[in-house]
């Protein structure tokens, strides 16, 4: 079933005017079909705070059909934002105090910006913490997404991510390295993924941590990985959540910033992400922005209507997949008490059985 539209939220109505079946919350409560609460922790800076929300509740929504969804956004008050977003907040959002008392089934922490090399001093590290430490005694499994693994593996698992020396992004091809696990077992087993960040951590790293890595590619390393007991954390390196134009507007606020001279050299393609005539359009307007600079004139404004409709859209299915066996697997393990993390025969050392199942 789709997500249930349980508070007036914008992005419902955004989601809803996209096509996607929202379920009001007067029909929800006439189904017969069992809830499933999923947690958000929204940590993104303002600009991208409600275009993040979009994203990941479009890709709760079309995962999967067997429950109704309840998504609880939340964020953490330490990081710093602005009186419109802080009134946002204050009407959309619940407090982890409210979360932590009503429970959870589910838990999804987004990523951050963050202003230096060492993640332990940004203000959200001791908060995060905080959370990780709740969810890992009382939600059934918890996705982090790019920053927040990086976050995670450094203070859970002792391994810091390391500077790739420039910015690592585009959409890459990668592969399933572990065909027989129930999260990627009913997916393509080579699909694209953006990735969008200057750090990493490498596959050696996972493995030092005893993290099975699930999918990853040669060219932007490891994707998918999970904690130890195959499903309590599940890490994500790259963006599945991405919009088919989210690496166009995070290209076109390079642009911008080079042409205000905030950044020293012109921004490089995504890789694999635009056409040939795209590549084209982008350099004649490289070209023109330059000798604007150079006469003093105003900058022209990137063309994205000639950009937009040649991009593609290659790893949404495959995200819809991966994140639809996850809703699936918390469904089978989860207690229907969403204070408790798991059903009674449940074995939160090994929650999907993996260690009982002979070799393939």
């Amino acid at each position: 079933m789709p997500i249930v539209a349980h508070n007036p939220l914008p992005t419902f109505a955004h989601l809803r005017a996209a096509g996607q079946q929202i379920l009001d919350p007067d029909r929800a409560l006439h189904q017969d079909i069992r809830e499933l609460h999923i947690g958000l922790l929204n940590m993104m800076p303002d600009a991208a705070l409600e275009a993040t929300e979009r994203q990941f509740f479009r890709l709760i929504g079309q995962s999967n059909q067997i429950a109704q969804f309840y998504v609880h956004p939340f964020t953490l008050d330490a990081l710093p934002r602005s009186e419109a977003t802080r009134a946002h907040i204050r009407r959309y959002y619940q407090p982890f105090a409210r979360i932590r008392e009503d429970g959870l089934d589910a838990l999804i922490i987004t990523g951050a910006n963050v202003t230096g090399p060492d993640l332990s001093g940004e203000p959200f590290w001791n908060p995060l913490i905080e959370v990780v430490d709740w969810a890992w005694e009382n939600v059934s499994s918890t996705l982090c997404s790019c920053l927040a693994t990086h976050a995670v593996l450094q203070f859970r698992y002792g391994q810091r991510r390391r500077h790739l020396g420039e910015k690592r992004w585009g959409v890459f091809p990668h592969r399933v390295v572990d065909r027989a696990h129930p999260l990627v077992g009913t997916v393509n087993t080579l699909f694209d993924v953006p990735h969008s960040r200057f750090n990493e951590i490498s596959r050696a790293q996972f493995d030092a941590a005893g993290l099975p890595v699930l999918v990853e590619s040669p060219e932007a390393g490891v994707h998918l990985a999970v904690s130890a007991d195959g499903f309590r954390q599940v890490f994500f390196q790259g963006h599945p959540e991405y919009d088919t134009i989210s690496l166009l507007k995070e290209y076109k606020r390079e642009v911008k910033r080079y042409g205000a001279a905030e950044r020293p050299d012109y921004p490089p393609f995504p890789e694999g992400y635009f056409t040939v005539q795209s590549r084209a359009i982008l350099d004649e307007h490289a070209a023109r922005l330059r000798a604007a600079m150079a006469q003093g004139r105003e900058p022209p404004p990137l063309p994205e209507e000639h950009i937009v409709f040649r991009l593609d859209n290659t790893w949404h299915d495959t995200a819809e997949g991966v994140v639809g066996n996850w809703m699936g697997l918390i469904y089978q393990v989860t207690h229907s008490d969403r204070k408790l993390p798991f059903m009674d025969q449940i074995d939160p050392a090994d929650p999907l059985g993996l260690r009982r199942r002979p070799a393939p």
